[in-house]
């Protein structure tokens, strides 16, 4: 009976059959797929996967929003050149215009800082701590209490695995709430830019050819890891070492070929591929419309009140560039729902389950109960984003998390809010320091005005209570703008560590504003526990039915990505996106030759294009293309966050590095069809030949161990 299906470890022992090439694995799930990685090819023994302590997963790390890989024992990472983008925007210059121009540290001492936001993460242990955070939690507890009760013996959990500074803990959830599990990495703080290759390489195609194919781009940039002489992260320092990597990925320059397995390891940040219809429709008819709508607005502001001026446009480029991304994942999502009814799939699927769980489930009441937590979490989502409308400004936000900081630190640590706590202090320092690379008055003061003329037009009933009383009018922007203090770091610095009254007593007109504003905040974030509890109450009863549900099936049960370590795999695959129409999986330079106008986003260097016209192509040329690949395609499941991903060959050795997915993929962060699904990868025979024939990196070729092709 349903009985035997609600323990917290779902998955121990439980055999299934992998279904194509869906599924980002726990690194611990691997060994249950032994069967499925040798039919593909891969000879890497599946333990040794799921060990991160040994080759190739030791050598495997994040940096908060993308991944990358150690290649070198000296800490050299490799990563996408938009995965380091900040780092290069904030060194360059109009006059030094690293981005444009590209950039490469031919010394140590040559390295440039990364900046306070550019960490590395080492995953060292991962353990189950379920029964510590859901055990013995109530019936009768309200969705607020519930809420707060798991947040405070998670923050107990983080505390206790932080006793040692230089690790970073965090507990997600997986499975939508079901299990938790207590991650301990070791947080490296000083990381520095060692090689970015030029735009015109890095983001070559730039947003035209994001998420297309074919594609040419030579999306990887090398960042180096720094600690101190004692060997533990330090604060960056010209007394600082490289850290001594356990394990680095070998490079192989032999290539793959069509059918060849790959393994894909990194952090995918977030899928969706278990909710329920409702959610669907509601993304598709609610949600992704009116994220599409705002980022398109939004960049149109930027881009009118950045033209013209070279600074202004460099300050906003990472801003930009990252608002273009979500927007076209965004349209990419709606015409992947107008392409497929993915409701309608999830409905049939839905009511299957449904039909099975009034057969073996035991409460009647968790479905009904389910519905409507789920439409009071979009009901709230509604009002949010109507908030986010009436406060888009980075001076207004910076002023509400000063604020709010101040409040949460008049109470004892274990009880603030998480993001308020010491040990959030440095990456709040962070945040309000990287401002002043992004950040112009007057382009805020636009971006502003036109955020509150949408709020305008929203509906009065989503619009959070109050709101409209104290939102400001576009008409009065000029005097908060010409009377704060805030655009200045220093000054903005200054207000940590002040107390709640300071704020309350200040003249400062966006202070004034955050103040103004917290009690129509506070009201949502209450609100938004009470859903959150509700959700963790009834959700995780869902999950374990579908989890039951499903291995009376014999499929995939994998959770949901959510930015830790996973593990994918696949094979290198051409896909037909219609009818008549075959992609193949490779790309060569003599494509992005045929690609090169005078206009950007197309613009080639000149050392490559005579590297490709004298057809220098060395031991990189691939025996079946006779040229250089630049990007290839896989059938592996990934998802934003895998940006940099390693991609390894069957013996554990880099061989590409991930970097995006076809256009008709997008969708597959909430239906995974295997059909059409395609990750692209950078091909590291093209990564190493421009390393070599165009911008002579010669001393990382060297630090680097690469296994060349054999010699015939």
């Amino acid at each position: 009976m349903f009985k035997s299906i609600v323990l917290p470890v779902a998955l121990a022992g439980v055999a299934f059959h992998a279904v194509a090439d869906e599924g980002q694995w726990q690194p611990h799930q691997l060994p249950q797929l032994k069967s499925e990685l040798k039919r593909i090819g891969i000879t890497m023994p599946a333990e040794k996967l799921a060990d991160l302590s040994k080759h190739p997963m030791s050598a495997i790390v994040s940096l908060g929003g993308c991944s990358a890989s150690f290649v070198s024992p000296e800490g050299l990472v490799v990563t996408n050149h938009h995965c380091a983008y900040g780092a290069i925007q904030r060194n360059a210059t109009p006059e030094k215009n690293y981005i444009v121009d590209g950039f490469l540290a031919k010394t140590r001492a040559e390295e440039l800082p990364g900046g306070p936001n550019t960490l590395v993460y080492v995953t060292e242990k991962v353990e189950n701590v379920t029964d510590r955070v859901l055990k013995d939690l109530g019936p009768n507890l309200t969705g607020r209490q519930r809420n707060e009760a798991i947040s405070a013996r998670v923050k107990a959990l983080i505390a206790e695995c932080e006793s040692d500074k230089a690790y970073r803990c965090s507990v997600p959830a997986f499975h939508r709430g079901l299990e938790y599990y207590r991650i301990r990495q070791l947080m490296i703080r000083d990381v520095r830019l060692v090689y970015a290759p030029s735009d015109k390489i890095g983001n070559f195609g730039g947003d035209i050819d994001n998420y297309e194919w074919p594609r040419q781009t030579g999306d990887y940039s090398f960042l180096r890891a720094y600690v101190g002489p004692d060997g533990r992260p330090a604060d960056p320092s010209p007394n600082n070492v490289p850290y001594k990597s356990k394990d680095f990925l070998v490079v192989s320059a032999e290539g793959l070929k069509n059918g060849d397995p790959i393994l894909l390891a990194g952090y995918p940040g977030r899928t969706s591929r278990y909710k329920l219809p409702s959610e669907v429709r509601f993304a598709r008819d609610v949600d992704l419309p009116g994220k599409a709508a705002t980022i398109t607005a939004d960049l149109d502001v930027i881009a009118q009140a950045t033209k013209g001026n070279a600074a202004w446009d460099v300050r906003y480029a990472s801003v930009a560039k990252s608002l273009n991304n979500v927007l076209k994942k965004s349209q990419g999502l709606l015409d992947g729902f107008a392409r497929k009814d993915i409701a309608a799939i999830k409905d049939v699927q839905d009511a299957e389950f449904r039909a099975w769980y009034a057969k073996n489930g035991k409460d009647a009441t968790l479905l009904a109960n389910l519905d409507a937590v789920i439409a009071a979490d979009m009901a709230l989502s509604r009002e949010e984003g109507a908030y986010a409308e009436a406060t888009h400004s980075d001076l207004l936000k910076s002023a509400r998390t000063l604020y709010r900081l101040a409040q949460e630190r008049q109470k004892p640590d274990a009880q603030r809010e998480s993001g308020y706590q010491e040990r959030d202090l440095s990456f709040i320092k962070a945040r309000l320091t990287r401002l002043e690379q992004s950040f112009v008055p007057k382009v805020d003061q636009a971006r502003y005005a036109a955020a509150l003329n949408r709020y305008a037009k929203i509906d009065m009933k989503l619009r959070p209570q109050g709101l409209d009383a104290l939102a400001p009018a576009p008409s009065s922007l000029d005097a908060l703008y010409m009377g704060t203090e805030l655009g200045d770091t220093n000054k903005r610095l200054a207000w940590i560590g002040k107390d709640a009254a300071a704020f309350e007593k200040s003249s400062d007109p966006f202070i004034v504003l955050a103040v103004r504003l917290n009690d129509v905040a506070k009201n949502l974030e209450e609100r938004r526990k009470e859903v959150d509890g509700n959700l963790d109450r009834t959700i995780p009863q869902y999950m374990a039915a579908v989890i039951a549900y499903r291995k009376s099936q014999g499929k995939p049960v994998y959770p949901d990505a959510n930015s830790t370590l996973r593990v994918t795999y696949g094979t290198v695959s051409p896909y037909a996106p219609r009818d008549g129409l075959v992609k193949g999986p490779f790309t060569t330079v003599e494509g992005i030759v045929e690609k090169a106008t005078d206009k950007d986003p197309f613009l080639v260097p000149a050392a490559l294009t005579e590297a490709v016209r004298a057809k220098r192509y060395g031991v990189f040329k691939d025996p079946v293309l006779n040229t250089v690949p630049v990007n290839f395609l896989s059938s592996a499941d990934t998802t934003g966050g895998n940006s940099g991903s390693a991609v390894m060959n069957k013996r554990g050795e880099l061989v590409g590095l991930n970097f995006d997915s076809t256009y008709e993929s997008i969708t597959k962060d909430w239906y995974f069809d295997t059909a059409i699904t395609r990750a692209i990868h950078v091909d590291i025979r093209y990564m190493l030949w421009v390393m070599k024939e165009v911008d002579h990196a010669d001393n990382l070729l060297k630090e680097m161990t690469i296994k060349y092709p054999k010699k015939k």
